[in-house]
């Protein structure tokens, strides 16, 4: 069928994002999904071919599915559905959230696993001061009626820890979204690594906390610092991986 520029556009973006996060090893093998919203068609989403690596995915490969997580265009690839109902929860509640990104990473799912989750520890965790939300598990996302509880734990913040499960970071645009997985995982690793040496920890006080993650929201993460960060992505993929947007 024929296709739009904006969905063109979408597709390579897509897959750029699949690539990085296989290049930054965020991967769970073919499990957990990056997906985003088909700009134009209401209730359209694309996501990853069920099976293939993160590595491999291209532009033309992903699949084109409704809310329910149904295929809406012929494809040799097949969709694993329930993968989807995280997604889909948050796209059907957030026209914000145009692209969502679910991890099962080492480290991410390490904090996850932590009482405090994520602490304030060192300069990159305190742009998530505030900014991040927590869900409680309720085991395999397979139960639909899961859906309203993990919109109201997300709530307006763009982060989400999956207690026992995971990291969900969420965006207006694929730049958003993969800056703040990035460096959420990297805060995941640092947090890690921190508590690995087994000595007092120097929190951060909620005062100069609370600061910084203002200035975050202000001089620092603006729009034209993400898209160049961003661009500076996708010269690595040129470099790397061109096909990803065949």
């Amino acid at each position: 069928m024929p296709m739009s520029d904006a969905e063109r556009k979408t597709r390579e973006d897509l897959a750029a994002c699949y690539r990085l996060a296989a290049h930054f090893r965020l991967t769970d093998l073919i499990y957990t999904h990056i997906t985003a919203r088909v700009p134009g068609e209401e209730g359209h989403f694309l996501i990853n071919p069920y099976g293939l690596r993160w590595e491999e995915i291209t532009a033309s490969s992903l699949v084109k599915i409704d809310v329910d997580g149904n295929k809406v265009e012929d494809s040799p690839h097949g969709v694993n559905p329930a993968g989807f109902t995280i997604h889909s929860a948050i796209h059907r509640a957030s026209h914000e959230a145009a692209w969502i990104m679910h991890t099962h990473s080492r480290a991410g799912v390490a904090v996850s696993t932590l009482e405090e989750g994520l602490l304030p520890l060192n300069q990159i965790a305190l742009q998530f001061y505030g900014q991040i939300s927590y869900h409680d598990y309720e085991g395999i996302a397979l139960d639909l009626s899961e859906r309203d509880r993990l919109v109201a734990s997300l709530g307006g913040n763009p982060a989400l820890v999956l207690r026992n499960h995971g990291l969900l970071a969420t965006g207006p645009t694929a730049a958003a979204m993969f800056n703040t997985m990035f460096y959420l995982e990297r805060a995941c690793e640092i947090q890690v690594a921190t508590l690995s040496m087994g000595q007092p920890l120097r929190q951060v006080p909620e005062d100069l906390a609370r600061h910084v993650a203002d200035q975050y929201k202000g001089s620092m993460g603006e729009d034209d610092d993400v898209a160049l960060e961003w661009a500076a992505h996708l010269r690595l993929l040129e470099d790397l991986h061109p096909d990803y947007r065949a």
